[in-house]
């Protein structure tokens, strides 16, 4: 498809057929020779002729150069982009949902180019993602060049859009274009209708197929990782990745599977067959080559099959099979959990999750002083009572270090012949007990209990009770595990808990873990919930924007929304579950699209103009033409239009304003001044930031005395970057990682008196942007001193240009310096003592290569704000370039007292 960007001018076509006649109407002009007498003109013949008409070729051939030069002025474009239309508001709206993370850099690009063309044609525009919090204030209009300035902060959110609110807030309004990027997922929710009601929609629609990870499950094979797919299609094989720690602690991939789609699923599972140690290591599967909240499933607690041992001493094994407190306690851990019974030093061999003593009251010193130290590097002892546990709590004169509690003397008998009292019921759980959300069954009742010494702590100690407040349950930490202690036997004789699914329900929060894959409504119900760590859209675990408590029965619902993203979430009582952004029964729906719409593919073919090869074409005819015409007159000889055709053709050669660095020289950088910039491999951003040095080594010939050369561009993976006192290194999302010899150089660098000035180019818009987390990951290995943000009397504000703000491209974001130390005032005088050196690292987002940048004929290559303003923003952006070259060759010089009464003169005080 070919488009026409002024179409209007092929009207200039129909004038062709009345040049033809013209030109065919007006033959050359005759050669006039003057002769002194006609009688001289007898008998000459004249050897050059000169034609009636001009030749059909040579006529031919204008017609097509000037045919070719109105096209070309037409500016043709192949596969034209399809834009918002129209002159009037043009309103943007984003789902900017999970599903839009895979394809978000294609996505931003197209955003960026229909606010271009907004900006160009001065239509009021509004941008508005679907994830966002609804605003208070009706819909507002502003202008398209202020949008651009926040497109580094936009990011895809870890949950779906609520677009029936949006259209509920859009309401009535009418009288603006729409341009709806969408995920093609979801419900409608009527906001369709709205905005067609509205004006013209063009909706963008992904070009990557919709995938999601439901929450995986165990059974006797293995793991079970089911994917889903939005609708049904060709053939497809997902690879799926296990992550979790190495022993070391980095996380790394444990283990790869697949999921193969035949032509008409839109399910299909993986299956994880790994050994147990590997499996309970998993923290989260990620499904390869689509980065997103939906296609990572976390995993806890519920996810591991933990390993649980029961000791076994040699009164256990004369106990009949169905009165014996390990046949309860097999049947009950057996299905979630991998069981070794054995004696005490076999248990320590095998590294067991949980240990567990069924009324064992003493063991040998051997075994205890083992016991106690498993237990304290973290560790769970869960112990039950019995007549031996109760004996031994009569005989005892210390506290048992293994036990979470001191036991009275004596037990507690609450039914049978011998007492009056009436077996008692369970109470309600402890509001910190881990038990909370399990339903207590009211058949549930206890006859015989040993008894906790009161004391001041206990309270804080007891995690299940009875109806009249007697603790059942209690746990207390020893180092880095627990000890926790049931009052009643494991099997039927005290009580009739053993035979209850409540009992098989408490061994699971206790010795396995209540996790998100296992965790119902009903478990998360009556307790409140602190995420600790969420997944951001592009399903990348860090810290919660939001730490606000939760209550279990939220938490539940479904979808996932703002204030409940996915993530690992933890209760009062210290349990750990897994919240995924889709439930087990969870599909993914393709979204109803509105029958007006023009719909429009991300993955288009890229706009190619084509109005460059035209003119091109139009002046290659014409020097043609003049070739010909000389030919046909026959005057060309001696070379006289030989000059005319190579100046044209120098004159049509394109000017090239990119030779503005050089490449990496270590003998020109040790010999002269050169400014430096690190390469990305991001063609756009390293041909910004070499034009941006360009400009600012330019800047610095025409105002100071440094003279530097032409800017080069290094890579500190593979290149000595000792040669230059300043290196400006423009963070990008996708920049490759550091080697250890890099980190090295750079730290050499830093502690050798360079200076690097990062920038993020985002206008430094928060710590989740793209670039803000890749600083983060360059920084994490580097050494680089506390930082703070810049003082009003920084010597870097007076090295040579007097400064108050330090705008870039962008002008909000915040400059960062090493931390001033050690500082005294001056009386009488608005600067301090600032003896703190030169610091290493400048941090700043406001994308100063781009103010910085001109091509060789010193025109500006990007714009900065608008108008008047935005030049002053320039010149200022220049100077504090200046000031930070003289900042890093003369240190704190101005700093000096000697300054100190020029500088005051200046500033008028």
């Amino acid at each position: 498809m070919i488009a026409f960007l002024y179409p209007f001018l092929l009207f200039a076509l129909l004038a062709l057929p009345v040049l033809w006649l013209l030109l065919r109407a007006v033959p050359p002009a005759p050669v006039r020779r003057p002769f002194a007498a006609v009688r001289l003109l007898l008998g000459l013949k004249d050897p050059e002729n000169t034609p009636v008409r001009t030749p059909w070729w040579l006529l031919l051939l204008r017609l097509t150069a000037l045919a070719a030069a109105i096209i070309g002025f037409a500016a043709p474009v192949l596969n034209p982009k399809t834009e918002a239309a129209g002159s009037g508001p043009l309103l943007i709206v984003m789902d900017a949902s999970w599903a839009s993370a895979p394809d978000w850099t294609a996505r931003s690009q197209r955003l960026e180019s229909v606010l271009n063309e907004a900006a160009r044609d001065g239509r009021p525009s509004a941008l508005h993602l679907l994830t966002s919090p609804i605003p208070a204030s009706p819909l507002e209009f502003g202008t398209a060049q202020d949008l651009l300035a926040t497109l580094p902060g936009l990011a895809p959110a870890p949950y779906a859009p609520d677009r029936a609110a949006w259209a509920e807030w859009l309401g009535g309004a009418t009288g603006f274009d729409t341009v709806w990027f969408t995920d093609a997922l979801g419900e409608d929710g009527g906001l369709g209708a709205v905005l067609a009601a509205a004006g013209d929609v063009q909706i963008v629609l992904p070009d990557t197929p919709a995938f999601a990870l439901l929450p995986p499950s165990l059974d006797e094979t293995g793991l079970i990782q089911p994917v889903i797919r939005a609708s049904a299609g060709a053939a497809y094989t997902a690879n799926l990745v296990a992550y979790g720690p190495a022993p070391g602690g980095a996380e790394v991939a444990l283990w790869r599977a697949t999921a193969a789609f035949s032509a008409n699923d839109t399910a299909a599972s993986a299956l994880f067959d790994m050994p147990l140690e590997l499996r309970n290591r998993i923290s989260r599967i990620a499904l390869a080559g689509f980065a997103s909240a939906g296609t990572v499933a976390l995993a806890d607690d519920g996810l591991r099959r933990r390993k649980v041992g029961l000791l076994t001493t040699s009164s256990a094994s004369e106990t009949p099979p169905l009165v014996s407190p390990h046949y309860y306690l097999m049947n009950a851990l057996a299905p979630s959990a991998e069981l070794v019974e054995a004696d005490m030093p076999t248990l320590m061999a095998t590294a067991p999750d949980v240990i567990v003593l069924a009324d064992i009251a003493t063991l040998p010193d051997a075994d205890t002083a083992a016991l106690q130290a498993w237990v304290e590097d973290g560790g769970t002892l869960l112990r039950f009572a019995g007549p031996r546990v109760a004996q031994a709590a009569a005989e005892q004169v210390e506290t048992n270090p293994l036990l979470p509690v001191h036991l009275r003397a004596g037990g507690r008998a609450l039914g049978g012949a011998m007492t009056w009292a009436e077996p008692r019921p369970l109470g309600d759980w402890p509001e910190a007990s881990p038990f909370a959300g399990l339903v207590v069954p009211d058949d549930v009742t206890v006859t015989a209990q040993v008894l906790a010494q009161p004391d001041p702590d206990l309270p804080n100690k007891v995690i299940a009770q009875l109806a009249d407040g007697t603790p059942l349950v209690t746990w207390s930490r020893l180092g880095q595990g627990r000890l926790v202690l049931f009052h009643v036997t494991a099997n039927a004789e005290w009580s009739d808990l053993p035979l209850s699914g409540l009992f098989v329900d408490m061994l699971e929060r206790l010795a396995i873990g209540a996790g998100g894959q296992g965790a119902t409504a009903a478990d998360l119900a009556g307790q409140t919930w602190l995420p600790t760590a969420t997944l951001d859209g592009f399903g990348r675990l860090g810290q919660p924007a939001l730490a606000v408590a939760v209550a279990g029965e939220t938490l539940s619902d479904s979808p996932r929304d703002i204030s409940t993203p996915p993530g690992l979430y933890e209760s009062a009582s210290g349990r750990q579950v897994a919240i995924n952004l889709f439930g087990p029964e969870a599909a993914l729906v393709p979204l109803p699209l509105p029958a007006s719409a023009t719909r429009i593919s991300l993955a288009d073919t890229p706009p190619q103009p084509l109005g460059q090869f035209f003119l091109l074409a139009a002046l290659c005819l014409l020097v043609l033409d003049i070739l010909a015409a000389t030919f046909v007159s026959g005057r060309l000889i001696g070379g006289r239009v030989a000059p005319l055709v190579l100046a044209v053709l120098l004159a049509g050669q394109p000017h090239s304003a990119e030779a503005q660095g050089q490449p990496y020289d270590a003998q020109i950088a040790a010999t002269e001044t050169v400014l430096a910039y690190v390469i990305t491999g991001d063609t756009r951003t390293d041909m910004a930031s070499a034009a941006g040095l360009y400009g600012l080594s330019r800047t610095l010939f025409e105002r100071t005395s440094i003279e530097p050369a032409a800017p080069m561009g290094v890579d500190p993976n593979s290149e000595d970057i000792t040669f230059f006192p300043f290196l400006y290194w423009p963070v990008t999302p996708n920049q490759t990682s550091l080697s250890d010899a890099a980190i090295s150089r750079i730290n050499a660098y830093l502690r050798g008196g360079g200076m690097i000035m990062f920038d993020t180019q985002d206008a430094y818009l928060g710590q989740n942007t793209e670039n803000a987390r890749m600083l983060q990951r360059i920084a994490a290995n580097l050494d680089i001193p506390a930082l703070a943000p810049i003082e009003s009397d920084h010597v870097l504000g007076r090295s040579f240009y007097l400064l108050e703000t330090y705008p870039g491209r962008w002008g909000n974001g915040t400059l960062w310096v090493e931390a001033p130390v050690n500082l005294t005032a001056i009386d009488g005088s608005p600067f301090r003592n600032l003896n703190d050196g030169v610091t290493p690292v400048v941090i700043t987002g406001n994308d100063f290569a781009a103010a910085w940048a001109m091509g060789e004929d010193g025109r500006p290559l990007f714009p900065v704000g608008a108008g008047m303003a935005g030049e002053r923003q320039r010149e200022i952006a220049r100077r504090v370039g200046v000031n930070l070259i003289m900042y890093v060759m003369t240190g704190n010089y101005k700093s000096d007292q000697v300054h100190v009464p020029a500088l005051l003169e200046r500033l008028g005080q």
